[in-house]
């Protein structure tokens, strides 16, 4: 059961407006609801960023426990439009990808409809590596590629300052350029594929820390007012022309290695055919040819 949605109200008037114009713009595309996964590893700012785009403490965060040990979803009601955000566990333990996270947080999302992914790491993570791209794998390979069509990227720890002498957005550019590489691979997108479509970046800064305008928003050192911001880039990732992901059970018991099987079955016999058999046959009538005849033959 959704609750008012109450927090959008701590939001400061400039704020408020714009995020009411979104939801007004959903509902004009005869959008009722809309709901979100957030994912990625573990102590990123997940949760962190559910509260920032709901403006309120919906999620426990502390700093002994920087996730949710199970996903959970938060729902929100205003003017008759309902937002669901589903918070998750990392899905990294031990360096590893985590299966049996994976496992849980499919079988939450059954008969869910995901209408955005939020894909949550951290702008101040200076590399990539293969751990990344097994993530964006098990995602993938979870809820298909077709899930990364309703993607954007989430950088949290976003108020820094860039290292080498970097301007600001030449450090967002790179680090965007590096995270998306990875997403990109991950997912086995085509050249022709990644040139269609691109997956958005938005950046995040959770912490009070943030610097604020004349009008009291959040803005990052680009000067970019950051709540509206991922609100209107999640509006535009939800309303674009890929279909949303629907989790049924076929999705979550994923690929079945017996069907997957069954397609191989008729070039199989056609090799034993043609190479086996025939070459059987042909030894055999070799064989006979070969063979002495009998006196009485």
């Amino acid at each position: 059961m959704a609750r008012e949605w109450t927090g959008i109200q701590q939001f400061p008037l400039a704020t408020q407006t714009k995020l009411l114009e979104l939801l007004g713009t959903l509902k004009e595309k005869s959008r009722d609801s809309l709901t979100i996964l957030v994912m990625g590893k573990g102590g990123v700012g997940k949760s962190s960023t559910v509260n920032s785009i709901l403006g309120e403490r919906a999620v426990a965060v502390s700093a002994f426990q920087s996730d949710v040990p199970r996903p959970v979803m938060v729902s929100r009601e205003r003017s008759g439009f309902t937002l669901n955000i589903i918070d998750t566990p990392g899905i990294v333990e031990g360096g590893y990808v985590n299966d049996q996270a994976l496992q849980l947080i499919k079988r939450f999302l059954l008969n869910k409809t995901i209408d955005v992914l939020l894909y949550v790491d951290r702008l101040d993570s200076y590399r990539v590596d293969n751990l990344d791209r097994q993530i964006v794998k098990a995602i993938t390979e979870s809820f298909g590629k077709e899930i990364w069509r309703k993607g954007v990227v989430v950088l949290t720890h976003a108020q820094l300052t860039p290292p080498d002498c970097l301007s600001y957005d030449d450090f967002f550019a790179r680090r965007s350029e590096a995270v998306l590489k990875v997403v990109d691979s991950g997912a086995r997108f085509k050249k022709y594929e990644i040139q269609d479509h691109a997956i958005p970046v938005v950046l995040v800064e959770n912490s009070s820390r943030c610097n604020k305008n004349d009008n009291g928003e959040k803005i990052l050192p680009n000067d970019t007012v950051w709540i509206p911001s991922i609100v209107e880039t999640i509006t535009n990732v939800a309303t674009n022309e890929s279909k949303s992901i629907f989790v049924d059970q076929k999705l979550i018991d994923g690929p079945n290695a017996n069907e997957r099987g069954k397609m191989f079955i008729p070039l199989i016999l056609a090799f034993q055919y043609f190479f086996v058999i025939k070459q059987l046959q042909k030894w055999i009538k070799d064989d006979i040819a070969k063979a002495p005849k009998s006196s009485w033959e």
